[in-house]
């Protein structure tokens, strides 16, 4: 008999139910075995792991797919600034999505981050109205985002960033989903640690070479230290001056090198060419060495091709610098320390220098010292040590004096030294720098000698030219002297004078400045006096009429005047330096006061 339809439809639905569960389970299954092979995939890539920004990509790529989701972004947190920094998408639509930025407390991001735990919501729109941030609202609204789902990326102390899907649907999350993604969570926390791994074991190797490169550096700064200090030694040894010093650094150091004497004048220089910085130093560069006299290092400049100087000091005494040009590397300290040794060695041979040059100035001081005295007994004693110097006296038949400030004189008895040659006598002799020499050797300019020797010492120089005498220095000598003393007695300085200039002069003023002074006025001053008052030139009607042996007519007719104005001019000369004055004793008295004055006001116009 047949059932009924309704009873057999019942039958088939209890019969039916099993059969669903169980392809529901296969269902779940057969996606169970596709996300476990998925991330035996994504493991195998970490394992493999040569890329760290490729294979988050893919594991962004994979949870995107998997998931079945519309979009999967991982976000990295940022532990200075607490912020979280959009760094894969996949299925990203909005170019402000892929760069957003979550600030601290603000999105679902920043719960995830909190929690420490997965979040999600099925409607954005409706989440909490404290944690919305007018730009995360942007960028969800510029991808239509409407539920998210977030995973934390852990380490056992630190958040490392947030692994979302979103979907531009309403959907809620499945505890199968949120396990899956905490997987793939999982694995992306471990790219992000093994990649701060490699970073900080690049950031370690990188420091460990910049610190071989340093110590490499170090010793080959040391070894060049070393060896400029042993070749500085051999120099100092040897004698050789400051060329060994300057060649020996500019070997070293590859760059030119020039030693300057207190006056800035080149004395050795090495590794050419000289920049014109080096030639003439700027403001600059003399800041720079009144800066190392001062702290005795070595100071770098940048200006004018000079790349560093150190002075070259012993005490109070400055001698000069070293002046160091540009090169191809940077000075180190260890460099530094050494250009600063060469400039202690540098000025060691200076002292030396001057030493040795002391000693032989006081031996050639005596010596002129006895020569001009002419002392007859000791002139055989004389001869014999002026040979033992190297110098024929029977040559030495021209003299120069000069007049220099008392504490000068032997700086610049050197200066005149290093411009006359080996043949002539330089020394200091009753108060003046005299230079016995020949005038067949070599032609002496004594301007340009009394310049050099101004320039070396700072200060106003007086030269003094006698007579060429052979065999007659010291009559020479005398009349040097006396011509130096009228000179400054006229209160001149800084010329170069011939005592025929000063003749008769010299012979009859050898006096100080006060007596002459006093005699010029007590003759001419009162006709001064009256010029400067009235504004006048009665002092030149004197001269003229002195000049033109007492006669009013031909005074008129130098001066180019009618003879009654000379005249009248002549009575007033009477007024102010009363009748007697055309008398013969006066009048020589006149004449000589007035040439006298004269010749001052045209040696000081001629300077």
């Amino acid at each position: 008999m047949r059932e009924p339809a309704d009873v057999r439809t019942a039958t088939d639905l209890v019969d039916a139910e099993p059969v669903h569960d169980t392809e529901r389970e296969l269902i779940r299954l057969r996606r169970r075995e596709h996300e476990l092979s998925a991330l035996f995939s994504s493991a195998r890539e970490l394992a493999e792991l040569r890329d760290s920004d490729a294979v988050l990509a893919r594991l962004v790529q994979r949870a995107h797919q998997m998931m079945g989701v519309d979009l999967a972004y991982l976000s990295e947190f940022d532990p200075v600034t607490h912020e979280l920094r959009v760094r894969e998408t996949s299925g990203s639509v909005s170019p402000s999505f892929q760069t957003l930025r979550v600030p601290p407390g603000r999105g679902l991001a920043s719960v995830v981050v909190e929690s420490r735990t997965a979040q999600w919501v099925a409607d954005y729109s409706d989440y909490s109205t404290d944690r919305h941030e007018r730009g995360i609202d942007d960028a969800v609204a510029a991808e239509g985002l409407v539920s998210l789902l977030g995973v934390p990326m852990l380490t056992s102390d630190d958040v490392l960033g947030v692994l979302f899907v979103g979907n531009r649907d309403r959907k809620d999350f499945s505890p199968d989903e949120v396990a899956l993604l905490a997987a793939l969570a999982d694995h992306a926390s471990v790219i992000l640690q093994t990649t701060q791994t490699l970073r900080d074991l690049q950031d370690s190797e990188d420091a460990s070479r910049r610190n071989l490169a340093d110590l490499t550096a170090h010793l080959v700064e040391r070894d060049r230290a070393n060896t400029v200090h042993q070749e500085l030694v051999q120099a100092v040894l040897a004698g050789g001056g400051f060329a060994p010093v300057a060649e020996t650094l500019a070997t070293a150091l590859g760059r030119a090198v020039a030693v300057t004497d207190a006056q800035d004048r080149v004395i050795a220089a090495a590794g050419l060419p000289l920049s014109p910085g080096m030639l003439d130093l700027d403001d600059v560069t003399h800041a720079a060495i009144t800066d190392s006299r001062r702290s005795g290092h070595c100071v770098l400049v940048a200006s004018g091709g000079v790349g560093a100087v150190a002075a070259l000091s012993a005490g109070s005494q400055h001698f000069g610098a070293l002046i160091l040009g540009d090169g191809d590397f940077e000075l180190g300290a260890v460099d530094l320390r050494t250009v600063e040794r060469a400039a202690q060695v540098a000025a060691l041979l200076e002292l030396q220098q001057e030493a040795a040059s002391g000693a032989d100035h006081r031996v050639r001081s005596e010596l002129i010292a006895d020569l001009l005295d002419d002392v007859p007994e000791r002139r055989s004693d004389v001869e014999r040590r002026a040979r033992r110097l190297g110098i024929d006296l029977h040559e030495l038949d021209s003299l120069l004096l000069l007049a220099v400030p008392g504490d000068q004189q032997t700086t610049a008895a050197r200066a005149l030294s290093r411009r006359l040659d080996d043949h002539a006598l330089v020394g200091e002799y009753r108060g003046y720098v005299v230079a016995a020499h020949s005038s067949g050797r070599r032609p002496l300019d004594a301007d340009a000698v009394r310049r050099h020797v101004a320039g070396s010492i700072q200060q106003p120089v007086v030269a003094v030219v006698p007579r060429t005498a052979p065999d007659a220095l010291t009559s020479a000598f005398t009349s040097a002297m006396r011509t130096a003393r009228l000179i400054a007695a006229l209160e001149l300085s800084d010329l170069t004078a011939s005592t025929d200039d000063f003749l008769p002069y010299s012979a009859i003023f050898d006096t100080d400045a006060r007596a002459l002074a006093d005699f010029l006025r007590d003759t001419i001053g009162l006709v001064r006096r009256y010029d400067a008052e009235r504004n006048a030139d009665l002092l030149g009607t004197l001269r003229a009429f002195v000049r033109n042996n007492a006669s009013p007519t031909r005074t008129a007719r130098a001066l180019n005047f009618h003879t009654n104005t000379i005249l009248q001019r002549l009575d007033r000369l009477d007024q102010v330096l009363g009748a007697s004055w055309r008398e013969d004793e006066r009048m020589f008295r006149l004449g000589i006061a007035v040439r006298l004055d004269e010749l001052r006001e045209q040696l000081q116009a001629g300077r």
